[in-house]
């Protein structure tokens, strides 16, 4: 049996289109404390973890109970402030370790243990992900929406944020026997083992990554399999002003705050 996975959320004060996004708290708890609280109740996670890079973000967290670990200021990206967070938690080289990001407050449960559920279900996968069907034509040529390509087994074959894959014949969604293999939304939530992770946070950047500005393309440059689960996954991360305004609106406000 494998041991019970730590999710770890990375924190980052500064965010660019929304300062200080994750300590937004108008539900009556801060907007990261919402992914903390899915991911307790995700299938496997035996204990959650927030990666923050200012003590202002575990002073927020404390009165919920969230343990949260200092990691640098400087990280490059959150793979290797999740690297770092994993070092100071003593985590064993074989242990899962769940990525989930600290915007999503609408994260479902579910999700976060389908992407344990693709890494502990495969005997070749170095990284578990899930990944959504697009029902939206708009999403698939949409850049900021990250697409995957996905072989029968689960593997994944390219990330992109063009549409992929691209049924040649036909302007909109795919038809006929294309439609075997849909447009996959990529959900950004990774499951590892702790001693990969650590690996593939030094790894140097590769062209297609650099290219399409996906890290998880460093993986398969390198030659490592990436599993993708398929789940529903209706929920989108806050960058804006307005999309937090809407995520209070459907929590209804303090009097919802769970």
């Amino acid at each position: 049996m494998a041991p019970a996975a730590t999710v770890i959320v990375p924190a980052r004060l500064a965010s660019t289109r929304l300062p200080e996004k994750v300590l937004l708290a108008r539900t009556g708890r801060p907007l990261v404390q919402h992914v903390v609280d899915a991911a307790r109740a995700a299938p496997g996670v035996g204990r959650v973890v927030v990666a923050v890079d200012h003590a202002r973000i575990a002073r927020a967290l404390r009165p919920f109970g969230t343990e949260c670990v200092l990691t640098d200021a400087s990280h490059p990206n959150g793979t290797s402030r999740l690297a770092q967070a994993a070092q100071l938690l003593g985590l064993g080289e074989d242990d899962p370790v769940v990525n989930a990001q600290g915007d999503e407050p609408e994260l479902p449960a579910a999700v976060i243990g389908a992407a344990l559920g693709a890494l502990l279900g495969s005997r070749w996968a170095s990284i578990g992900t899930v990944a959504s069907p697009i029902s939206d034509p708009r999403q698939a040529h949409d850049p900021n929406v990250v697409k995957v390509a996905r072989a029968p087994d689960g593997r994944a074959l390219y990330f992109s944020r063009a549409p992929i894959p691209h049924d040649r014949d036909a302007a909109g969604p795919p038809t006929g026997p294309a439609a075997a293999h849909p447009c996959l939304r990529h959900i950004g939530v990774y499951a590892y083992r702790a001693g990969f992770l650590r690996a593939y946070a030094a790894m140097e950047p590769t062209p297609l990554e650099t290219t399409e500005k996906l890290e998880q393309l460093r993986a398969l440059e390198r030659g490592h399999a990436i599993a993708v689960a398929l789940a529903e996954a209706p929920h989108t991360g806050i960058d804006t002003a307005e999309q937090y305004e809407a995520f209070v609106a459907r929590l209804g406000g303090p009097a919802a705050a769970r």
